[in-house]
């Protein structure tokens, strides 16, 4: 294992990728990797049934009337509830295909409201496959604005407000904190975009990438359909493709992590290192391997335990919580990045 540098971002990596060949401009790329998909999606239903809810943690269902009608959206919070709590929007992954609400157990948003006391919303915005961009972007952001309108009946601390997700609920979220800055009606405390699917153009790590659970010809898949008629044009919006913003100023902190070895890697420290950049308090951790989502998929795992126990650490700082209930280990291979420059 060697120390590379990516721009101002120092990780420890396995230095290499695994590669792949194949032809995105076929019209039968769907089709080949289809039963993935279909497994996948069975796969991440049956480890959400598995995790279950939480026997500390009340789970309902509300609706969040958004510009296309009533969204339902899942809620997470513990049945002891002691004050005003953060408040999580949290964004399933899913490569803006995918998944749902129910996604919600296996991942760290559920952690939050476990370990430190935070209310969760997890919102079913539309998918892709039946509405392009913007209609995630305008459900997702709908769901933020009825947290804050609604913070008092759900107990939620409206200067303590976070938004994250995994993979294209990350992108999602990064999206949404944009836009959350550039409309200036709701403060975002925190942004927790987790491995994150941020650039529709293909980077140093997506391109030709094989890795487990999410490769290169997924991800034009799932770009192709979110982005619609603006798929490889240079209309795409920084809303859709968080990558193409230029101005990373007055965004909330952040932190992440992410596999060395999948198609989000350098995408992932790219926005770290922007962020940074315009002097954003901004953090990732790198982990070897090429599992894409590792942590929700292998969560016994030394490596995902130790990534989601630093979740949990930057969580409990910039949230001022004294501390969460979490223990700590001392994983070998973990590099943190740097501190947003002064």
């Amino acid at each position: 294992m060697k120390k590379t540098a990516h721009n101002n971002v120092t990780v420890r990596n396995a230095g290499f990728f695994v590669q792949a060949h194949c032809n995105p401009n076929s019209k039968n790329t769907f089709l080949l990797f289809l039963p993935g998909i279909m497994i996948l999606s069975i796969i991440l239903l049956l480890l959400s049934l598995l995790s279950g809810g939480g026997k500390t943690l009340l789970s309902k269902t509300v609706r969040i009337e958004t510009a296309a009608g009533n969204m339902k959206a899942r809620i997470l919070q513990p049945k002891k509830a002691e004050g005003p709590a953060p408040g999580v929007l949290w964004i399933h992954g899913g490569g803006y295909m995918l998944g749902g609400s129910f996604m919600l157990d296996m991942s760290c948003g559920k952690m939050l409201a476990e370990k430190c006391g935070a209310v969760v919303v997890c919102p079913n915005y539309r998918l892709a496959g039946k509405a392009p961009y913007p209609a995630a972007l305008d459900d997702c952001y709908a769901a933020l604005e009825w947290m804050y309108k609604n913070a008092d009946t759900l107990g939620i601390d409206r200067s303590r407000i976070v938004v994250g997700g995994e993979s294209a609920g990350g992108g999602i979220a990064a999206a949404v904190c944009l836009y959350a800055r550039d409309k200036g009606e709701v403060q975002v405390a925190m942004q927790l975009p987790l491995y994150p699917m941020l650039d529709c153009e293909d980077t140093e790590s997506s391109a030709d990438n094989h890795g487990r659970v999410w490769n290169t010809k997924r991800n034009h898949w799932g770009w192709k359909h979110y982005l619609g008629e603006m798929y490889g044009t240079d209309s795409v919006s920084k809303y859709a493709s968080p990558a193409r913003e230029t101005d990373y100023s007055d965004l909330p902190p952040c932190y992440t992590f992410v596999a060395d070895g999948e198609p989000f890697y350098a995408e992932t420290l790219t926005y770290v290192k922007n962020l940074q950049a315009a002097g954003v308090d901004a953090k990732v951790d790198v982990y070897p391997g090429n599992t894409h989502a590792f942590d929700m998929l292998l969560p016994r795992k030394e490596t995902s335990k130790a990534a989601r126990q630093r979740v949990l650490e930057e969580f409990e700082r910039h949230m001022a919580i004294p501390s969460c209930d979490r223990k700590c280990q001392n994983i070998s291979g973990r590099q943190i990045s740097g501190k947003a420059k002064p």
